[in-house]
């Protein structure tokens, strides 16, 4: 069974950073894109970054609202898929969850929809 387990959410103050992992187990090898969503109450999943995982691409995609300040990667052995939030706001307080995804539908981090695994979510809370 694929398990996603994100870690790393926390409280920190506005313009402080937070560093998001995502460990993946059994995970198919058709599995090609990993993505971050955060979703508030009251409001549809939004995705912030997706990476595609194979080997040697590494291509990465952002919303635009965290483009310049968040950073997608993954280690060696794609396990592990990490998100690096700086310069973080107020606005990004929400519950962030990790997903893997075989193919995305159009351009960008691509829709909930697209992702057939998830996690369980971690909280990120910024305060002014």
């Amino acid at each position: 069974q694929v398990a996603l387990v994100e870690a790393g959410g926390g409280s920190v103050q506005a313009g402080g950073s937070l560093r998001l992992s995502c460990t993946a187990s059994r995970l198919p090898d058709s599995v090609r894109y990993m993505g971050w969503f955060r979703q508030t109450p009251g409001k549809e999943r939004e995705g912030v970054a997706a990476i595609d995982i194979r080997l040697n691409v590494g291509r990465t995609w952002y919303s635009g609202s965290v483009n310049g300040r968040f950073t997608i990667s993954q280690d060696n052995g794609k396990d592990t898929v990490f998100l690096q939030m700086d310069s973080l706001r107020t606005e990004d307080t929400a519950m962030y969850y990790c997903a893997a995804a075989l193919r995305i539908s159009g351009p960008g981090v691509g829709r909930a929809r697209d992702y057939i695994y998830w996690g369980q979510g971690t909280q990120v809370t910024v305060s002014s």
